[in-house]
Order: C-alpha cells, then structure tokens, then sequence
C-alpha cells in the first residue's frame, strides 16, 4: 500500500481530473463557479494522490460541490456535515477531508457540529460560504444576515444580531481562520492552499454572492466604486496598509483598533499595526475579523495560524499507549478479567 501512494503521488494531476462530468445547476452569475473552479485549480498542486481527496457538504446551494468535484464525497444532511467529515478523518487520517458549507448549514442547524469541531481541532478544511442568506430555500434570513434586513421570515426586517464568522471560529478555540471573496479567484486559490498545509481545523470564509435573493450584499467591499478602501489584504509581517493610494491604515490605540490615514495627524508608516499571524494569543486576531465596513475595512488574508495538536492524532496516540499498557490483550482476558463466576 505504502508503494501505490508514493506512486501515485508522482503523477501530474490537472484541473481536469478534478472536474465532474455533472450539470453545474447553480444559478448564472452565483459567486459559487468562482469558488469551484479556485478549488478545481488548488486540488492538484498540493500533492496529494486523488484517491485521497473527500468532499462532504450539508443542504444548502454550496452543498451541491461534491456532485461537481471528481472525487469521492457524501452529500448529507442538513448541518451534519462537520460529524460526518469528523468521523471521515478518524476513520482515515491520512484522507484530505474538505467540508462544503453555507452560513445558515453550518451556523444555524449545524452550530453544534460546527464550534466542536473547531474546538477539538479536526485536520479538516472548511470552506464556508457566506451569502448571508438563505438560498436554496428560497431566501429566509439567515445567522448571518445583518440586522434590519427584509427578506422572506422577516418582512419588517431581522431585528436579531449577526453572527460574525470569524469572531465564533475564534471564540470556539479555532487555530485557524481566513477570509476570502468569491469574486477574486487568484486570492481564494493561495487561502485555500494555506488552509491545506495548516494541520487542524482550518475555516475559510468566502464572503459569496447570491444574485437571486440577496444581490450585492457585500457591495461596499466589492464593488468597483468602494472595494479599494473597504478591503485590506493582510499578510503576515506585514503593516496593515490599504486603500487606493496605499494611504490608509490599522493602529491599535489603547485596547481597539482604529482606522487612520497616514500623514495626517502626524501618523507614519511606523504607527500601522503589524500583522502577526502566528500569534497565539487572539486578542488581535478577534478584532481583524470584526472589521467590517464602513468603518473599518474588511481583513482579506490568513487571519489566524497557530499550531497545535490535532484530535486525530491524540486520540490514535491515546489508543497505542492503551494498547501498550492495557493487561487485556484480548477477548478472553477480558472475559476473564475482574470478578467472573462459572454458570453450570
């Protein structure tokens, strides 16, 4: 077995060996094309024999990928897609598990599902689609649509608060969180290969548009009017510069972030906050994926990358350290073992 994935490694995979020969049936002009062909193009470059990829998706527009990749995969059901990828890669650790998702499959039904296995830290990628509404069934709000919004459920407007993607990655204990738009296919192809390499819980927004039931509802990001000074792709040890002229930048005044314009005020390039990627405390890392226009503009980037264990591997360590010191080494030890009796 070992000698079939070392060859199979050495074969040169293309975009096309990862393309299904299904009938993409998302709606023309759905931020989810972009988000596939990303995918389609990041598969072959990251090494990894094509028998070992797996895809897994909920219910949702997005959940719809498997079908679309030419790979093995499980469409399941709705907001249980983090159990089933979980129980894929503690079945299989060495499979490549990437998990589908939308705003409302995996924050509203899924919730549950979704904290823990950040919290537990799952070698998995998730890839989670945030439209900030809900799409296949025909546009009620969703955990993420922002408040006062008039859709289907809430004809006065959602009068409830918006989860914020990055913030409950973070606060669930997550080591790894990105951020990514589906209308640059270049930036998402370079974040999704980061999330591959990083080992645990990888979670990747990709802010997406639905054109049907709720058009343009990243507009003042990515709009060609306002995009210039409502994004700010950040890079590890870099300052955290934006804005058409590169003009426009992020310090950190006392314990929050402010948005300045360097030159004014006396303010330098040497005042901009430094992104630290790495950092394990994620007090800085919060606050980056809360910005959001107009006050802020929105962290394009790896936000968040810190190390540390997987489950997977505690948990087959814990299992070879049983098997070293447990006294029963099989059924009839166990049979045996402690108080037993003879029935005649």
């Amino acid at each position: 077995m070992e000698n079939q994935i070392i060859e199979s490694q050495v074969i040169n995979l293309t975009k096309d060996d990862f393309s299904s020969d299904q009938m993409v049936k998302w709606c023309p002009g759905c931020g989810d094309h972009a988000i596939l062909h990303a995918v389609e193009n990041v598969f072959p470059n990251l090494g990894i024999p094509k028998e070992d990829f797996v895809v897994v998706s909920g219910i949702g527009c997005s959940s719809r990928f498997p079908y679309y990749m030419n790979t093995y995969g499980i469409h399941s059901i709705h907001g249980r897609a983090a159990a089933i990828a979980t129980g894929v890669k503690l079945a299989n650790p060495k499979l490549s598990v990437w998990m589908i998702t939308g705003d409302g499959d995996c924050m509203a039904i899924g919730g549950n599902h979704f904290i823990h296995t950040i919290r537990r830290n799952i070698d998995i990628n998730i890839l989670l689609f945030n439209n900030k509404i809900y799409g296949l069934t025909k546009g009620q709000y969703s955990p993420t649509t922002p408040k006062g919004t008039k859709t289907k459920t809430s004809p006065q407007g959602t009068f409830e608060r918006p989860f914020n993607p990055g913030e409950l990655v973070i606060g669930s204990q997550g080591n790894f969180f990105a951020r990514s738009l589906d209308t640059n296919p270049k930036h998402m192809s370079a974040i999704f290969i980061e999330a591959a390499k990083h080992k645990g819980t990888s979670v990747v927004e990709v802010l997406q548009n639905c054109v049907i039931f709720f058009n343009k509802a990243h507009d003042l990001i990515t709009s060609r009017e306002t995009k210039d000074d409502n994004q700010l792709f950040i890079e590890h040890g870099k300052p955290l510069i934006y804005g058409k002229d590169n003009n426009k930048g992020i310090i950190l005044k006392g314990t929050s972030l402010e948005a300045v314009t360097i030159g004014e005020n006396g303010i330098t390039e040497k005042d901009i906050l430094v992104h630290n990627q790495y950092d394990a405390d994620p007090g800085i890392h919060v606050m980056l994926a809360r910005m959001m226009p107009p006050e802020f503009p929105v962290a394009l980037g790896v936000i968040r990358s810190v190390a540390a264990e997987t489950f997977e591997t505690s948990m087959t360590d814990s299992i070879s350290h049983e098997k070293e010191v447990s006294k029963i080494r099989n059924v009839d030890d166990l049979l045996n073992s402690g108080s037993t009796w003879t029935i005649e």
